[in-house]
């Protein structure tokens, strides 16, 4: 059990949502979040957000990348949202920093993977 919690903890370190945010959700601009979200990591894996029906602080999220397909619906707050193991930030207006946890099956260890994702409308 003990593993299981490191594992875990790691993975929210990593994801930077150890310290909660104690600001309110507000509602947010949804020209800002909405349409595709597109990028590559390292390793030359793409990537595809699609954000949808931002309504409030609410939305719809799509994830996709090679194998991986995720669909969710999400609370944007502080400019950042999460969608399974990953967590999308807005950096400015049409440019988000993605972060990834990866878990290699082969050894078990997590590693963050991070890229840079262009919006397209």
């Amino acid at each position: 059990m003990a593993d299981l919690m490191s594992i875990l903890s790691a993975n929210y370190k990593a994801v930077g949502l150890s310290v909660p945010s104690k600001t309110p959700y507000v509602a947010v601009d949804p020209n800002l979040y909405e349409g595709s979200w597109t990028g590559k990591y390292a390793n030359n894996k793409s990537f595809t957000v699609q954000v949808s029906n931002v309504d409030g602080f609410r939305a719809k999220v799509h994830y996709q990348s090679e194998g991986t397909s995720k669909y969710q619906d999400v609370l944007i707050k502080d400019g950042a949202f999460r969608i399974g193991d990953t967590k999308f930030s807005l950096i400015k207006q049409g440019t988000a920093q993605i972060s990834n946890v990866v878990t290699d099956p082969a050894s078990g260890q997590t590693y963050l993977d991070q890229a840079y994702a262009s919006q397209k409308t």
